[in-house]
């Protein structure tokens, strides 16, 4: 028969089997905690969510010229063979070339109270209600900010800085959506802060694909769009290396044109 345990082997017993009640309530809780956490690194790691509503009610019309809808207001950027003629609120043009100023475009699609933006050495070149603005300046119409950015070449003489010519940050519905015009790659573009950008990628009038991809990269949108590619230069080949090297947290989406 055995001896009775002492008191000191009995608290010691009873400690042993707290201990592993405790250690295997730690391993049975382990494996949620566990599955938790990579949860919440495959939500905070995907770079694109949001992606649909960044670039929704944003249509490429072809070449440079773009319609966006958004919060009721209809706005065009260098409308240039529209078909589907939408009336706009608001229209803003970057520089005086045909391919993005054209008359009979907006003459096609503007109303009694379309308030056109126009960079200021091509105002009088439109009629209506006609705001000339240069880079540096910001206008808020009808609840929409329109900022305007430098916009030009840097080695070719198509459009040199001192002709004027702009880009445009437009803030609407929460977005900041930056057409370029057409620029070459600048320094300025380190500075633009924006959601959506619009770049051209053609090359011969503007900065190329690659110059592109840089300027991306200097941006840091969360969603880039090629554009002046398809038609006078560009290809779909442009585009889809465009899409194929963006840094890391940016798309590239290629629209087709609207018309």
């Amino acid at each position: 028969m055995k001896a009775p345990m002492t008191r000191r082997e009995v608290l010691r017993g009873l400690g042993l089997i707290a201990g592993g009640l405790f250690l295997a309530a730690c391993r049975r809780q382990a494996a949620p905690v566990e599955t938790i956490g990579k949860e919440a690194a495959t939500i905070t790691s995907t770079p694109f969510e949001g992606r649909e509503a960044m670039i929704e009610g944003i249509h490429w019309i072809g070449h440079a010229s773009f319609r966006i809808e958004a919060n009721g207001k209809v706005i065009y950027l260098d409308p240039w063979k529209v078909k589907q003629a939408k009336p706009a609120d608001l229209i803003l043009v970057t520089h005086g070339h045909h391919d993005h100023l054209s008359t009979e475009d907006i003459a096609r699609i503007a109303k009694p109270d379309t308030v056109i933006v126009i960079a200021a050495p091509y105002a009088n070149q439109v009629q209506g209600d006609v705001r000339p603005i240069a880079a540096g300046q910001t206008m808020t119409i009808g609840g929409i900010t329109i900022e305007a950015v430098p916009s030009y070449n840097t080695n070719k003489p198509n459009h040199p800085r001192s002709a004027g010519n702009v880009g445009y940050i437009v803030e609407i519905g929460g977005r900041r959506i930056y057409h370029a015009g057409d620029t070459d790659l600048i320094p300025e573009m380190s500075a633009f802060r924006c959601d959506v950008a619009l770049l051209p990628i053609g090359g011969k009038y503007t900065m190329d694909v690659k110059e592109a991809v840089e300027a991306v990269g200097r941006i840091k949108p969360k969603v880039a769009i090629p554009m002046h590619w398809g038609e006078i230069v560009g290809t779909a080949k442009d585009a889809e290396y465009f899409r194929g090297h963006m840094p890391e947290g940016v798309q590239a989406v290629i629209l087709e044109p609207e018309g």
